[in-house]
Order: C-alpha cells, then structure tokens, then sequence
C-alpha cells in the first residue's frame, strides 16, 4: 500500500518543575534554599529515514510524545532533560501544522532532521529566589509544558521528469519501456492507482528518475476522483511531459484534453503551471484521424511549447523524445519547490516563546488581562502560596501590566481577571 498523506499528533516533553528544599546538615543552624531546577523536557524532531518509502506506519500510530524533564531536587541537584524524540519519515515528506497548513520542514535530502517541537523549559528552584529581604524562599517555578499540535505529513515524490495527462494515454506503457519500473498495465481507465517511479539510465546520458502520476480528470485541483494527491506528486518535478492520445479510437479531442489538464494545474498551482512542459503525442501507430493531430501541433507551436509524435507500444519517436529530455533537463536547474517558512524560531510551534504583548479589556468595573505573556506566568506559579504570589505580582508589574491598568483608569475595589483567577485591585 502507497500512504502519502497522513495526519498524526505530536508532543514535546513538558519541563521538570523545580525544587522547594533547605539545606539540612549537622551543626548548621540556618540552611539555606538549595531547590535545584527542573530538567527541560525533551524535543520532537522528524529525521529521514533512507529504509523508508511511505507512510503507511503512521496509520497504525498516530501519537508521539518526547519524553518530560524530571523535577529539580534538594542539595542544587537539577532534574534530568527528557529524551528527545526523533521521527523516521520517507525522504520528501513535508511537515505542516494542520491548523494553519503553514510549511514546517520539507526533508528532502538524506540523513535530514528538523526540529519541530521544542520541549517545555524546566523551573527554577527556590534557591533562585533568595534574597537579603527574602532570605528563605518557600516557592519554586513549575515547568513549562510540552507543546501538542496536529500535523500534516505529505510525502511528495522526488523525480526529475513527470508524466501528465488524463487516463489511458500511455504513459504506464511509455515508463515500462524507458526505466526498469513495472508498473501495471491494461486497457482501461483508472489503471494506475499509484504513482510509480523509474530510473533512466546513462543510454540518454546522465541518470534521472520519472514518476508516472495517477491519470488526471476534469476537476481534479478541487479534489475530484484522488485529483489533489496525484497532483502533490508533481509538484517537485524540473520538467512534464504532457501525454496527449492522438489515436481518436476514444472519440477524445487532444486539444481539448491538453486545454483541460492545464487548466487544472493553474487552479492547483500558479507555480506548478508554469513549468517546463513537452508534448508526447502518443498512440501515432493507431491513429484515425491526422486532422487531431495537426490541431495539437498547432497549438503547440502557438504556445511555444515542443512537441514530439511517440508510439509508447512499439517504441517509435521514443530516443529522440529522450535525448531531447536528458538535453533540457541539464538547463533545468534544481530548486527548492517546496516554500518553507523561514521565521519558523519566532513562532510558538517551535517554542512558548514569552511575548510581552498581552490585552486588557474593560467591563465595568473588571478589567479582563489575556495573552500568551500572561499565561505563560500563571501557569506556572502556585498562586494560593504568599511568597509565590509576592513572585506573580512583581513578574506582572515588570512586563508593564500595572502601568496599563492604571492608564486605563483602574480603581481600588475593581476587579482583575487574570486566566482562572480574579483578583481586587488595591494600589
């Protein structure tokens, strides 16, 4: 089975929250805080795996977690990181984020790894948060958590040179004869489920692979049939080789076959249609009609496009089609088709990054705190302990929350809502 689109869940490890401890030794009258701090938790990353060539594993497990940071201990002893995770993936996965369909890492080359989930930073221990007026600290930081998101796993075929065109038109036929590949071949629609690969070897000059793309239809680039998944396929390839069948025996018009499938690669992909293409007419040892023919070579010579007249059965026009490929493919430079976000460190995907942006809004006499910033805070601090909330009061007024409250005319007696918590404001 050929598995190239799955959807998983991942998490990275939560960190290890740090210690509340005293130092207890013989003859020492007052130790002091030694809470170490907790280990952080452990990273997701995706790696190529060279045994791998779908995703088919990925439909029997579809959770993944890294491991968690252990807590900080006493005596400054700090937890243990977790382990981090690595994923084996087939070259030519692309990861995404199911929510936002935003690229994350496109693994296309051997031994590639990608980092997509930072774990959770561990906490500090109370021995962080001595100080000449606060000489014993009774609280700790807790950990962060992991992060868990929904992500896309696509694996697009790597290949040089892409055979289009709708059902039936050859190019099973065409790629058994130029390439190793076997794929199956009979006289109906539909024949090819699968996407096949094969290798052209030195006898067209240098090596270069050709996928074999599922016959398109009408309506694919909106998902009609398995349209969008075929056409993910082709989306890599430098070069298309644009199959048309001339033979009539179907009653099909070649010019309007090569007007539809064009059409859906523009819907599909701006990009993808303006690709470097060649059109195979094929079937020219069967054909009815040479009128059907003389239509498409006149399109193809008003859109600039080359043109070869192949019979992928009895192997007629075929060298010459391929020593033209090997030829254009050398000018074709290689490129990274697939756009990855490049600030992918500045988002929270990566990493609870603290943002120092957060909102207030007033209702009556409450005022609503929300925002990453704010979050991050109460989260891991023991709100119910004196010593810890002393800690949330200081970390809200340094990130500018007080100020904003009071330019927005807040009163003693008013009431803050701040997550979970509510709180009367007294100044």
């Amino acid at each position: 089975m050929f598995t190239d689109y799955v959807k998983i869940y991942a998490t990275s490890g939560k960190g290890g929250n740090g210690a509340i401890s005293f130092r207890h030794e013989k003859y020492v009258a007052a130790g002091g805080p030694d809470g170490g701090d907790g280990g952080k938790g452990g990273d997701v990353y995706f790696k190529v795996d060279p045994n791998a060539n779908t995703l088919i594993e990925f439909r029997y497990k579809k959770k993944f977690k890294a491991e968690n940071g252990e807590n900080g201990q006493g005596a400054r002893k700090y937890g243990k990181s977790g382990e981090n995770l690595y994923i084996p993936v087939p070259i030519g996965t692309v990861i995404k984020d199911a929510n936002t369909n935003q690229v994350l890492a496109d693994l296309s080359n051997p031994n590639q790894e990608a980092l997509i989930l930072k774990g959770g930073k561990g906490g500090l221990g109370n021995s962080h948060f001595a100080s000449s007026t606060r000489q014993a600290p009774r609280f700790a930081i807790d950990g962060e958590p992991g992060i868990e998101k929904e992500l896309i796993l696509e694996l697009k075929l790597l290949a040089d040179v892409g055979l289009l065109g709708f059902p039936n038109v050859g190019k099973s036929t065409f790629l058994s004869k130029v390439t190793s590949a076997s794929p199956k071949i009979a006289n109906y629609h539909f024949t090819t489920i699968e996407p096949n690969l094969g290798v052209v070897t030195s006898k067209y000059g240098e090596s270069f692979v050709i996928a074999d793309i599922p016959g398109i239809i009408e309506g694919a680039s909106e998902g009609t049939g398995l349209g969008i998944e075929f056409l993910r396929h082709i989306e890599r390839t430098r070069l298309l080789l644009h199959f048309i069948d001339v033979s009539g025996m179907e009653g099909r018009n070649p010019v309007e076959d090569y007007k539809t499938i064009n059409n859906e690669l523009e819907k599909y992909s701006k990009k993808l249609a303006k690709r470097t293409q060649i059109i195979v007419a094929n079937k020219i040892d069967c054909m009815t009609d040479e009128s059907l023919l003389k239509e498409l070579e006149s399109i193809a010579n008003k859109n600039n496009v080359k043109i070869f007249k192949i019979s992928a059965s009895t192997g007629e026009g075929i060298d010459g089609l391929m020593d033209y490929v090997s030829k254009i493919l050398k000018t074709l430079p290689k490129e990274d088709l697939i756009e990855v976000d490049k600030n992918l460190e500045n988002t929270k995907l990566y990493t609870l990054e603290e943002k120092e942006d957060f909102t207030v809004t007033k209702d009556k006499n409450k005022f609503i705190v929300e925002g990453e910033a704010i979050d991050k805070i109460i989260r891991r601090v023991n709100i119910t302990d004196n010593e810890s909330l002393f800690y949330l009061h200081k970390k809200l007024d340094e990130i500018g929350l007080n100020k904003k409250l009071r330019k927005l005319g807040i009163k003693n007696g008013d009431t803050v809502k701040i997550g979970p918590y509510e709180m009367e404001w007294e100044d």
